[in-house]
């Protein structure tokens, strides 16, 4: 089909049009993205926080080297397991809701040694990055390159550290997963709330929304090592072996001595907020996962490697209670570092492996719960604080995009309410609530089934002062 010229005119016209529109909507791309904000690569990055810490693990196997990252602006995390040499994995995931990255090609159970590194994250999905990033770091620090048998190989899973626990979207990256790698170290492993356990809770099917971390364990056999490692954000309440619940914020009414049997064995009432008369009614922390590593210097085969982890994560259904829900996202990753040879009457059996590995779990879990959770302090019907004094602490305070707190004076007092589009733990959006002062600075609420204070200095209000509190910045008065 012939175009006639003045039709042809039209189309080149059109052409340049578009082309000058292309140019311009390039031009404005870039002016925004040099305009946008740094996002998360101005945030401090806290590196092995707990290596020095009594809580920590020490152990003699330099094979493992263990890194961790935090960004306690969330405070959020992640912990990164190396080994000395590519080793055998297999893979075991129960929960309902599992987030990782390679999971699957473990499964496929190639004889042949292929992993280097295991990243276990806060984030939830937005924490996968992590993963990749530790490999990615693997090939620019020239550990691995792109020859078909020298291409790196890294497994992650996350944890739901979001919701009602902090007031920001932070999450573990790239830049802090490469920071931990690089900085990861051998025979020492931070118990409690560190890494990838920076705001795991447990028990928040019950209401319990108690405060956890990762915990770890080891012991030696004759020549056999085995290494056990788990962030236990779960669903179900952490149980000692004893069947008492480790930690949780009781209800009314509730027993001194709280057994998991108690909680288990009322449900489903025992799973309503209002249960045994209870009013507070603050939202459960219902998005869970434990993410675990069982890791043993014994050579194994693919099928022995899987049932070891199989025979473990079973085990955990004793220290977590309930365990593997469909709310968690529970995956454990067993570990052969082929360094003591296997066979008949030589060293330990597999199976006997995992009667030990199980018993090893349940330490962990134990570890993982932090001795200090919490608190709220007393408020305090005589103290009188000066109405000048009161007004200095009046304005809107924010936390994040989506979180802010206003404070006003009302009648000489002090109440707070929730203006952005979430609740600030017990301070919500359907109204202002009065702050009861325990101290000149420190103002509480209400005794109600969860702790909740704040803390005024300067030009911010701190949520919660302590191990896991949240900051938000004035950002105009009243």
């Amino acid at each position: 089909m012939r175009i006639k010229r003045d039709n042809f005119r039209g189309l080149r016209a059109i052409g340049a049009a578009i082309s000058v529109l292309t140019l311009a909507a390039c031009a404005t791309s870039a002016l925004n993205a040099s305009a946008e904000p740094d996002g998360q690569s101005t945030l401090p990055a806290l590196i092995n926080d707990g290596f020095e810490g009594e809580s920590a693990l020490k152990f003699d196997w330099p094979m493992l080297e263990i890194g961790t990252g935090q960004y306690e602006d969330g405070p959020t995390g992640l912990t990164v397991l190396k080994f000395g040499k590519k080793v055998n994995a297999a893979v075991d995931a129960r929960g309902g809701g599992p987030g990782t990255v390679n999971a699957e090609y473990l499964k496929l159970g190639y004889t042949q040694p292929e992993l280097d590194a295991i990243v276990l994250s806060g984030g939830s999905w937005y924490g996968l990055e992590a993963a990749t990033a530790v490999n990615t770091a693997l090939l620019d620090d020239g550990y691995r390159g792109g020859h078909w048998n020298n291409v790196g190989l890294v497994v992650g899973s996350i944890i739901y550290d979001f919701g009602g626990r902090r007031l920001n979207e932070i999450y573990p990256d790239k830049r802090l997963a490469q920071l931990a790698l690089r900085a990861a170290k051998p025979g020492v492993f931070p118990n409690g709330a560190f890494g990838a356990g920076r705001s795991a809770m447990n028990g928040g099917i019950f209401g319990c929304n108690a405060r956890s971390g990762q915990g770890s364990a080891f012991r030696q056999v004759g020549d056999v090592k085995i290494a056990v490692f788990t962030v236990v954000n779960a669903l179900g309440a952490v149980t000692d072996r004893d069947g008492n619940v480790v930690a949780c914020h009781k209800g009314t009414n509730w027993p001194e001595t709280l057994k998991a049997s108690d909680l288990m064995g009322a449900a489903p009432a025992s799973l309503q907020p209002d249960w045994n008369g209870d009013k507070d009614t603050q939202e459960f922390e219902r998005k869970n996962t434990t993410i675990s590593v069982v890791v043993t210097n014994r050579t194994m085969s693919p099928a022995e490697l899987q049932r070891l982890a199989v025979q473990v994560h079973t085990s955990m259904a004793r220290g977590i209670q309930p365990f593997a829900s469909e709310f968690d996202g529970d995956v454990l990753y067993a570990v052969s570092t082929n360094e003591v040879e296997a066979g008949p009457g030589v060293n330990l059996p597999s199976m006997e492996i995992g009667v030990a590995a199980s018993e090893l779990m349940w330490d962990a879990i134990l570890a993982a719960v932090p001795p200090q959770q919490v608190t709220q302090p007393k408020a305090d019907p005589d103290l009188v604080i000066p109405s000048s004094t009161l007004r200095e602490y009046v304005g809107t305070y924010k936390f994040s995009d989506f979180a802010s707190l206003t404070v006003r004076l009302e009648d000489g007092n002090l109440v707070a309410e929730a203006s952005g589009a979430r609740d600030v733990f017990q301070i919500t959006k359907a109204g202002p609530r009065r702050l009861l002062a325990a101290m000149q600075d420190v103002f509480t609420v209400d005794r109600g089934r969860y702790p909740f204070s704040v803390k005024f200095t300067g030009d911010t209000v701190i949520v919660n002062p302590g191990r896991w509190q949240q900051i938000g910045h004035r950002v105009g008065h009243e």
